[in-house]
């Protein structure tokens, strides 16, 4: 390996850093302007929903690759190191977190309000306290997978930077053997931290928003819609280093058809939790219940945007992908999962907008909250380049996720 080999080229590194900084710098403009605007609910409002769905693409892609690995996918060995990328944006999430704090007054609307005994879970020591813990706990099962998975992958090669000298220190103690059975260790551990913790966001930064509403399918419908997600992010991330990249990152076309199956089943999941989340409580039609779907399917505004959602989330990507081919066309699965992560953000707007903005006569949508979800999303690109150029090699695993060197 000669020594400036990389899988993406400086000058492209150079620039999508310098596009990162423009959609960061144009998101806290929009934010900023909507804070100190006469609206600053809207506008964390928009951030509420934009860590929601920009940390459950990092979580679910992730989610892939240990899913991979525990199965044993002997095909997925690229797709899954494009996938371990996406844990460069966990520290971020976990610092946007810690700055939702800062707007409690502005999106917790039970605050101040009798709560009739459910203050004994919804105060905000205890919710703050335990989400935090959830997303330690969480993130290092992650960072604990990834640091085995590329001593398994990469740790024989000669380093470079300091964080680079660092993990090889460590990993010249640890055989590969050694770093893939802690692999699976770690895998199992991020697996199960990922459906308790992502269970658990969503009950506090999600359910809890109407605090007198609830449902026992809301935690799997949570982490369900986040792998969902995840894997989007993943097929539009695999799909630009596949176009963009000169060895093509490793990955092969039977790759995409494969992962595309695994987005067209995960779309099934999703509908099928949406719906049942919806038909059960309608068909028992359980007084304290019927409300909360009734003010989101049948109420204006929020009557549309349901049934967008539904076919944004749903039909669109059903009826596209039962075509086999279009599962290996970049120019419909890029689009396609793009509207898919658009459909889940108006998703989560259709569930918070009415708690958050209860006397709105029209959707609590404008042009700032997509600005704002420009600048989330440059967090996410300027973290995944960070990664793929601390780690090329990465675009060198084979099929059978085993380096080749010519």
């Amino acid at each position: 390996m000669t020594k400036n080999h990389t899988n993406i080229p400086e000058m492209n590194t150079k620039r999508l850093f310098i596009l990162s900084a423009i959609l960061i710098g144009t998101g806290l403009a929009a934010f900023l302007y909507g804070l100190l605007g006469q609206s600053p609910q809207r506008a964390w409002q928009a951030y509420l929903i934009n860590f929601l769905v920009w940390s459950g693409i990092a979580q679910g892609a992730l989610l892939f690759s240990t899913i991979m690995h525990t199965t044993r996918a002997r095909w997925s060995g690229a797709m899954s190191s494009a996938a371990e990328s996406f844990s460069a944006f966990f520290p971020i999430s976990f610092i946007l977190f810690v700055l939702l704090f800062l707007g409690k007054e502005h999106i917790f609307p039970w605050l101040h309000h009798d709560l009739h005994g459910k203050e004994v879970w919804l105060n905000l020591p205890l919710l703050f306290a335990r989400d935090l813990l959830g997303l330690i706990i969480l993130y290092g099962f992650g960072f604990a997978y990834l640091y085995y998975a590329l001593g398994a992958k990469i740790g024989t090669l000669q380093p470079r930077g300091k964080i680079r000298t660092l993990l090889y220190k460590h990993w010249t103690c640890i055989d590969p053997e050694r770093c893939r059975s802690r692999q699976s260790t770690f895998s199992i551990l991020y697996m199960l931290a990922f459906a308790l913790v992502l269970s658990l966001i969503g009950y506090d930064l999600v359910m809890s928003m109407d605090p007198h509403w609830y449902s026992t399918l809301f935690g799997a419908y949570t982490f369900v819609k986040a792998f969902y997600i995840g894997l989007g992010g993943l097929i539009i991330l695999a799909w630009l280093l596949y176009l963009k990249t000169e060895n093509r990152f490793g990955l092969q076309p039977s790759d995409f058809h494969d992962v595309g199956k695994l987005f067209f089943a995960f779309c099934l999941v999703w509908a099928d939790f949406f719906y049942v989340q919806l038909v059960v409580i309608w068909y028992g039609n359980i007084p304290e219940l019927t409300g909360y779907i009734i003010e989101r399917t049948l109420t204006p505004p929020w009557n549309m945007l349901a049934w967008i959602v539904f076919i944004v989330c749903f039909i669109l990507p059903f009826l596209l992908l039962l075509n086999k081919k279009v599962k290996t066309k970049p120019w419909a699965m890029i689009p396609l999962c793009s509207f898919v992560i658009a459909g889940i953000w108006l998703e989560h707007l259709l569930l918070l907008g009415p708690a958050l903005s209860r006397d709105s006569a029209v959707l609590p949508l404008n042009f700032a909250d997509g600005l704002i979800s420009l600048g989330f999303s440059g967090l996410l690109l300027a973290a995944i380049t960070f990664f793929l150029k601390l780690f090329p090699e990465l675009g060198r695993i084979g099929k059978h996720g085993v380096m080749e060197w010519k």
